[in-house]
């Protein structure tokens, strides 16, 4: 990687801070626990039959009299925010670009930091864009250049984290201002399934490398809610993932989902500070607007998600799709045992080390936090 001034540097990053998904610095290059570990894991399988159970119940709920209740209800309670839906998402993103401009030196999030002061210029073109709708195309093109080009500091492997998100963003902001009714349909669409993938994929990294996480858990331990840590991380990760993947299930569970979600990252914003809130910002607004959605129709593969003896099997095939994708993506990038790197000078909490990636913190956990 070359800074402005043409120096080499490899950047090691943090993940995003809420208690379902943060750490501290971490090397995107260095080898993934095996995928076997996570399958014999057995908090994973708990947490695998604990998310049937949701699934299945929720279902039986919405096909019976009681699942049109809790719909009409839902529909009572977000009618106002419904009513307006547009001028809402549409002024949370500018707003989220303003912040991001605000913080300075930063790529989408304030997880990519840049030296390049541009960067932060041209985000707040982006934000002025977007309030008139026949520049909110233009923006969400901008979206998308600017993750294109941070792939100047950053490996692709690690950008994909922030692929998924800003497309649905970019696709929404193309969309809205559409005068084809039959494409302008699907903006809201495009933004669930783009936060959905983002779940999903992020998620996989607390089965990767679970001990990415393990100085958090010393850091801030109220977070496990009183469990080990290593029957934590797998759980956390199963949530995570299914949450996401209810964002693209029948409408009851999506709008479910997402406000349990919604009281996830909110809880997080104490703890982990304003920083977290910008980063996390537009996707609790995302979050919102997904509870907020009236709509009741199911467009991929809706006769397979309304029967509850299907959930198993469509609940396995993502995280072998998922599963998959990551694992052999991060080996086509880095190899099988994987690549950490030249070592830098600057400080960082992690050493940078290919046999002990997570550095000195993930060996000197308190043995009483471990099991």
């Amino acid at each position: 990687m070359k800074s402005e001034g043409g120096q080499n540097w490899t950047p090691i990053t943090p993940p995003t801070g809420s208690n379902l998904h943060a750490g501290t610095h971490y090397i995107v290059g260095a080898p993934p626990e095996p995928v076997t570990s996570t399958l014999v894991n057995t908090w994973f399988s708990v947490g695998i039959v604990l998310v049937f159970v949701f699934f299945g119940l929720t279902r039986a709920v919405e096909r019976s009299a009681y699942g049109g209740m809790a719909l009409d209800m839902l529909d009572r309670i977000t009618g106002p925010l419904w009513q307006r839906l547009d001028d809402y998402i549409r002024a949370i993103i500018g707003a989220f670009f303003v912040a991001i401009f605000a913080i300075g030196g930063v790529y989408l999030t304030p997880d990519l930091k840049t030296p390049a002061e541009w960067a932060s210029w041209l985000q707040l073109v982006i934000a002025g864009m977007i309030f008139s709708r026949r520049t909110m195309p233009i923006a969400g093109l901008g979206i998308i250049a600017l993750w294109v080009l941070a792939l100047r500091d950053y490996d692709l492997f690690h950008l994909f984290d922030y692929l998924a998100l800003g497309l649905g963003v970019a696709a929404y902001l193309i969309l809205e201002p559409s005068k084809h009714e039959n494409w302008r349909v699907h903006r809201l669409e495009a933004l669930r399934w783009g936060l959905a993938i983002a779940l999903m994929w992020s998620s996989l990294e607390k089965f990767a490398f679970p001990s990415w996480f393990y100085p958090l858990v010393v850091e801030k331990p109220f977070l496990t809610f009183g469990m080990p840590r290593d029957v934590f991380i797998p759980m956390a990760g199963v949530t995570e993932f299914t949450l996401g993947l209810s964002l693209v299930w029948i409408p009851l569970i999506r709008r479910l989902s997402a406000i349990a979600l919604l009281v996830i990252f909110t809880a997080a914003v104490w703890p982990f500070g304003r920083v977290d809130l910008i980063g996390h910002g537009l996707i609790m607004a995302i979050l919102l607007a997904v509870a907020a959605d009236h709509s009741r129709e199911t467009h991929f593969l809706p006769e397979f998600k309304k029967k509850i003896r299907h959930i198993p099997a469509g609940i396995a095939a993502a995280f072998v799709l998922y599963g998959s994708a990551y694992w052999g993506l991060h080996s086509a990038f880095y190899g099988p045992e994987g690549y950490a790197g030249p070592a830098i000078t600057e400080k960082t909490t992690h050493s940078h080390s290919p046999e002990y990636p997570h550095g000195p913190q993930a060996g000197e956990i308190p043995h009483g936090i471990q099991k």
